[in-house]
């Protein structure tokens, strides 16, 4: 993987190496004699408007009941300069969504969202943007077209590309966080947020906010965690995660999610890629002291990602995640003992036709029933790097289910 400073949209680049089911099925994967299952009672497309690209998505839900989903939308592709932040609404368990609504559009790409509502009431919603878009639009204007820039295309791209100039648009690369105290009716501009990573930030029990990720544009390119004391206006690092032996963080460690346990321990999840151990898997790093350090990261046996963490309401922690290998689509997983050990792969969806679909987020229902949300797409042929299967343009999927 490259280590230029556009490298957020470049862990794309990893898909190359790696690699809904609806009504009432009851789904399953064992390999142990003891498995979790999920009933899927519903699957279905929430994104409505199928002439745009819909890219990773994050799904919360407000103490109110109502449910959130922001993703990079306005795309034409999977990488181009088009996307912006968007969000739609649900004020009724996710059987209806809203119209999108446009949160954060800058001159260049801006990529994954996260969403989270603050102890306060606040709500914060994250993204980072990218000009790793720029190398295929310099292969077009040089008259090599790419699986991205079409001669179709080329004059779109230039004209969003040229709307600033490049020293304007370097100062536009960041990791950002926008704020609501209205409910999300208005937006504050956008703040550093420090590191980067798609679900965002948690909200923890002491009342401050916690941020695990990575810092794309700097050279230390620190993974670890910050933390907000101020509703999410301000962001302070307070602790990094540290590097197993053989590999290489600012190369090898993306996408972090946290949750914090009943016991109070703060479980970190982490995408691993490139040439070391476990590649392709998700790693668990344990922070004891409200994210200040924390312990090496080690496998947990978990092929699949990046990984979003959620707590249940009866206390067991759920991490649900992409898998671009057959069966391509999401599982989940289920820890009863504070994250230190994880059970077996639940099959949320399985129908996928390529590696171009995942990063899901899962909150629960009033009835204690699940909801899960990701992108995909769906079509056959070939999809964004043409050599693996899915065309079109992707949409936001989601799935209503329950634990047995």
């Amino acid at each position: 993987m490259s280590t230029n400073p556009q490298t957020p949209s470049s862990r794309r680049q990893f898909l190359r190496a790696v690699g809904g089911m609806s009504g009432a099925a009851l789904v399953g994967f064992s390999t142990e004699a003891r498995a979790s299952t999920a009933k899927v009672l519903e699957t279905k497309v929430i994104s409505q408007v199928p002439q745009y690209y819909h890219g990773w998505p994050t799904l919360a839900r407000r103490k109110d009941g109502t449910l959130l989903v922001v993703c990079s939308g306005g795309r034409q592709k999977h990488v181009c300069p088009f996307g912006r932040v968007e969000l739609i609404v649900s004020h009724d368990e996710g059987k209806t969504w809203s119209w999108p609504r446009t949160l954060l559009d800058t001159d260049i790409d801006d990529r994954d969202a996260g969403v989270v509502e603050t102890p306060q009431g606040s709500l914060l919603a994250t993204t980072f943007t990218s000009l790793y878009y720029e190398q295929f639009l310099t292969q077009a204007e040089g008259g090599t077209f790419n699986h991205f820039v079409t001669a179709e295309t080329l004059s779109a791209w230039k004209a969003a590309h040229e709307r600033v100039s490049a020293e304007e648009r370097q100062k536009l690369l960041g990791e950002w966080v926008i704020r609501s105290t209205d409910g999300g009716l208005t937006w504050s501009a956008p703040v550093p947020s420090i590191v980067g990573s798609p679900h965002g930030p948690i909200a923890l029990k002491d009342g401050r906010m916690l941020y695990l990720g990575k810092e794309a544009y700097t050279d230390a390119k620190r993974v670890g965690a910050c933390e907000s004391t101020d509703d999410g206006q301000t962001w302070q690092w307070i602790g990094g995660i540290p590097t197993r032996e053989g590999d290489d963080a600012a190369k090898n460690y993306w996408e972090l999610h946290a949750v914090e346990a009943d016991d109070g321990t703060i479980i970190a999840h982490i995408r691993v890629e490139g040439k070391v151990a476990n590649t392709g898997e998700t790693l668990q790093s344990e922070s004891k002291d409200s994210g200040r350090t924390w312990s090496e990261p080690h496998s947990i046996g978990v092929w699949g990602l990046p990984s979003h963490l959620l707590k249940l309401n009866d206390g067991r922690l759920l991490m649900t995640y992409g898998h671009r290998r057959a069966p391509f689509g999401n599982q989940a997983r289920l820890s009863e003992d504070n994250g230190k050990t994880w059970g077996e792969a639940i099959i949320l969806s399985g129908d996928g036709v390529g590696v171009d679909l995942g990063y899901p987020s899962t909150v629960q229902l009033a009835d204690g029933s699940l909801l899960t949300v990701w992108y995909e797409s769906m079509n056959g042929g070939k999809d964004w790097n043409e050599t693996h299967g899915g065309t079109g343009m992707a949409v936001l999927r989601q799935a209503h289910w329950t634990l047995s």
